[in-house]
């Protein structure tokens, strides 16, 4: 339940919060063989499984047997009682988790290039004949989040084509798609996400439909995505037990976000590139008598942007590596001090 919960991005508040929390529990202190070797193959912390530990490492494992092949293998790991079969599915399910990740960074790629060579429009719909049919969803998600816009990616067919979309809250993707059901053979979803099936010869005036409806829509919003904070703090104000009082809030998703925080006129003492071809910062931050170490995901490219004193909008959680706890700083985003922000609840 906890694991089927949580990757399948359902709100983590009321019961479903109870049954994840228990549900967590178990995978600390009694789990499955199958997700044991799993998390030990993933370098999961023993005992240290969180709902994150389920939505980045655990749940994209077991689902990438259903995107790539058959989700007959992660059943047989979630129920075998056989150590030498746990360990075998475990490192096959690693694999091709890994093999997802290569075919996702490909096709990405792909449909960025499409979308730059076409301009930016209020609705990105991108195709070819060879995206992998169990990825779309995926590629879909990165176009929305990255350039804020409802995408539509599409395998194309000789005579039937496969789309998935990903949406963003100022547009209706399943609304917006139920005005083209004549066009359709099939679809489903809900306002952030959908999918849909048709004749490839439909595609041109679907395509068309689906554009000037978003166009329509969208016209004279100022599409960028939003940052809730929670509460503006001083860098002094995490220290003691605040970490320990948040997680009593756990466990967090979809729902019941971690809590969001704004510190003004941070000094920045240290900051270099880290990760895979420089795409995350590492930092260090200083405000009065406090040091923190924080990291900034996916921010590699915005390194001349860091000035001496920035407002950071930020997590606060627990880094495990190799064995080692450490509390830092998850910057979500971040600005001069000297910039005056217009709404201080959000960024």
């Amino acid at each position: 339940v906890a694991l089927g919960t949580v990757a399948d991005m359902m709100p983590l508040v009321g019961e479903n919060r109870y049954l994840v929390k228990q549900g967590l529990k178990l995978l600390n202190t009694m789990p499955r063989l199958g997700i044991r070797e799993l998390a030990t193959l993933s370098k999961l912390n023993s005992g240290g499984l969180s709902s994150e530990s389920i939505s980045w490492v655990l749940g994209p494992c077991l689902n990438a047997a259903g995107r790539l092949e058959h989700a007959m293998a992660s059943y047989r790991l979630l129920m075998t009682d056989s150590p030498d079969e746990a360990r075998k599915l475990a490192s096959w399910l690693e694999e091709k988790n890994t093999e997802r990740r290569k075919l996702t960074t490909v096709a990405l790629g792909k449909a960025r290039a499409q979308i730059l060579d076409k301009g930016v429009a209020p609705l990105l719909i991108v195709s070819d004949k060879d995206y992998p049919a169990g990825i779309l969803g995926l590629i879909a998600g990165k176009l929305a989040n990255e350039f804020y816009c409802p995408s539509i990616v599409i395998k194309i067919g000789e005579q039937f084509s496969t789309a998935s979309c990903r949406s963003i809250p100022e547009f209706n993707i399943i609304l917006a798609i139920n005005t083209c059901r004549s066009f359709l053979s099939r679809f489903g979803g809900h306002s952030q996400a959908a999918g849909f099936t048709l004749p490839t010869k439909n595609l041109p005036r679907l395509s068309k439909r689906l554009s000037d409806l978003a166009a329509v829509q969208l016209a004279g919003l100022e599409l960028r995505p939003r940052l809730n904070i929670d509460a503006e703090v001083s860098l002094s104000a995490l220290s003691g037990n605040t970490f320990g009082s948040i997680q009593q809030l756990a466990p967090f998703g979809q729902g019941n976000p971690l809590p969001t925080f704004l510190s003004r006129q941070v000094k920045v003492a240290n900051c270099r590139l880290m990760g895979n071809n420089g795409a995350h910062l590492r930092l260090k931050l200083e405000q009065d008598t406090t040091t923190w170490d924080a990291v900034a995901f996916g921010s590699g490219n915005y390194l001349n942007e860091v000035h001496l004193a920035i407002d950071i909008v930020y997590n606060l959680e627990l880094n495990q590596w190799h064995g080692q706890k450490r509390l830092r700083l998850n910057v979500l985003d971040f600005a001069p001090s000297d910039q005056t922000m217009n709404n201080q609840d959000s960024i």
